[in-house]
């Protein structure tokens, strides 16, 4: 929002609810359920992280659909801490493909594909990782670098006050 992007936000629960559960017991309410929106143009998926999420992710037919159809036509796929290892990678939804994830979960990812950074951007596949909650500061960044462009990164970390990750804006000619 901050960058001027729409975010639809959206539930992958059997019963079409909206409300989201996280593993910290916050609890999240969708914009609407995957099945509603899984066919709209969006210009990247992007899958968070946490276990039991992930876990809610990889065992849903449509959102591994929704992924796989979002990289076979070029568009971006995002996934941040569990959802790497325990999405992508069940379901080979890339091939190749070098990625991050959770270091807690570091053997969910094959040692061929496992890279180990803050964030991982691959663009013979269009795939963006991040580790933790720790590094979305700078895997949001690198999103809105992708979709709107390195200047509207810059203007949205200067906004945060971000110290320098995987871009150090600092050195950025104003």
């Amino acid at each position: 929002m901050r960058a001027g992007l729409n975010v639809t936000t959206a539930s992958v629960t059997d019963d079409g609810s909206r409300e989201i559960r996280c593993s910290r017991g916050v609890r999240l309410i969708a914009d609407a359920p995957l099945v509603e929106v899984a066919d709209n143009d969006f210009a990247a998926i992007v899958l968070p992280g946490g276990l039991k999420g992930a876990e809610a992710f990889r065992d849903s037919p449509l959102l591994v659909e929704t992924v796989r159809q979002f990289h076979l036509s070029g568009r971006i796929v995002a996934a941040i801490c569990a959802a790497a290892g325990t999405v992508l990678i069940p379901h080979n939804l890339f091939p190749i493909g070098n990625m991050t994830g959770f270091p807690g979960l570091r053997e969910t990812i094959p040692d061929e594909k496992w890279m180990d950074k803050r964030v991982v951007w691959d663009p013979r596949v269009n795939l963006l990782t991040s580790q933790a909650p720790g590094t979305s500061i700078d895997f949001a960044l690198k999103l809105i670098d992708l979709i709107l462009g390195r200047d509207k990164a810059h203007e949205v970390a200067k906004q945060l006050v971000v110290a320098a990750g995987i871009y150090d804006y600092r050195e950025w000619i104003e």
